[in-house]
């Protein structure tokens, strides 16, 4: 999928490497001046096959021949839309599309405050090493295991008490230094800090994890879950406004014909998101969804 070439049998052709630019070119210029800070949301979603494309792959969590397109968006604006294939896991390619991204926009806004955002999925350590050596800030969900239960078993047993007495959903934050066993590959370099939600509810425990760069002076715990981490919650519906346009029509025979499809959704729904936010500001239907606009 790399830059476009004349060809007499194609009728489209692109350049890969200008269409990445402009996506985040256009999020710059919505702008009249540079903000403070910014939150990048990365998160993938899968696009099912129901033919013999390039790169097919079965996905056992989606049960289905798919692939599995990596989003990152500012608020309401997408910054890149990168299919891949289904044989990787979320944080595949991820750390090339952000070095990028945050490369263009600190060009234009050197000073920005940056913090990434996503679910266990994109918790690597190459990621996180990469934004403590390049001035970005991470909050990333953490994948939940023994020796992270061990470590807030008292806040647990506070969380279940309270259950047990209300019969209401019980909630005690907490947070700790952490680094993984491992020192092998996927094993964390140094010791960072994990916010945890100890939550007993409908007679269950749920216990949640997030790790991130910024400190507790700035995020106590309970607001860096519940106000900083939740709000990626958003992301998904930018993602599923990508189906109103379309962004699942992946039948072509080729990655490259279908990338080309991907991005012919993404700058709808950047023509889609500017009449939004420009041209229906003030109205009802200032904050309505792609799908309705329509």
């Amino acid at each position: 999928m790399g830059a476009g070439e004349p060809n007499r049998y194609k009728k489209i052709t692109f350049w890969k490497e200008a269409l990445d630019e402009l996506l985040v070119t256009v999020f710059l210029e919505s702008h009249e001046q540079a903000p403070e800070q910014i939150v990048l949301d990365m998160d993938t979603t899968d696009l099912p096959l129901h033919g013999k494309q390039e790169g097919r792959f079965f996905h056992g969590y989606y049960d289905n021949y798919c692939y599995l397109p990596l989003y990152v968006f500012c608020g309401e604006h997408v910054l890149c839309a990168r299919l891949r294939e289904a044989n990787h896991d979320a944080a595949f390619g991820s750390l090339a599309e952000i070095e990028r991204i945050v490369g263009q926009i600190r060009r234009a806004w050197p000073d920005v405050n940056i913090i990434l955002r996503g679910d266990s999925g994109f918790c690597r350590n190459e990621l996180m090493s990469w934004c403590e050596r390049h001035r970005v800030d991470f909050v990333f969900g953490m994948a939940r295991n023994q020796r992270l239960r061990k470590i807030i078993g008292a806040e647990m047993h506070t969380a279940t008490q309270q259950w047990n007495q209300t019969g209401k959903p019980a909630r005690v934050f907490s947070e700790f230094p952490y680094r993984t066993k491992k020192t092998k590959k996927g094993g964390w370099d140094c010791e960072r800090r994990v916010a945890a939600k100890a939550e007993h509810i409908d007679g269950k425990e749920n216990p949640r994890f997030v790790v991130t760069s910024l400190a507790s002076e700035e995020w106590a715990a309970q607001a860096l879950y519940e106000e900083l981490y939740c709000a990626r919650g958003d992301m998904e519906n930018r993602i599923k406004e990508q189906f109103s346009l379309f962004a699942d029509r992946v039948s072509a025979a080729t990655m490259r014909a279908n990338q080309m499809r991907l991005y012919l959704s993404a700058v709808a729904y950047i023509l889609m998101s500017g009449l939004r936010r420009l041209g229906l500001s003030e109205t009802e239907l200032a904050q309505a969804q792609v799908s309705t606009i329509r």
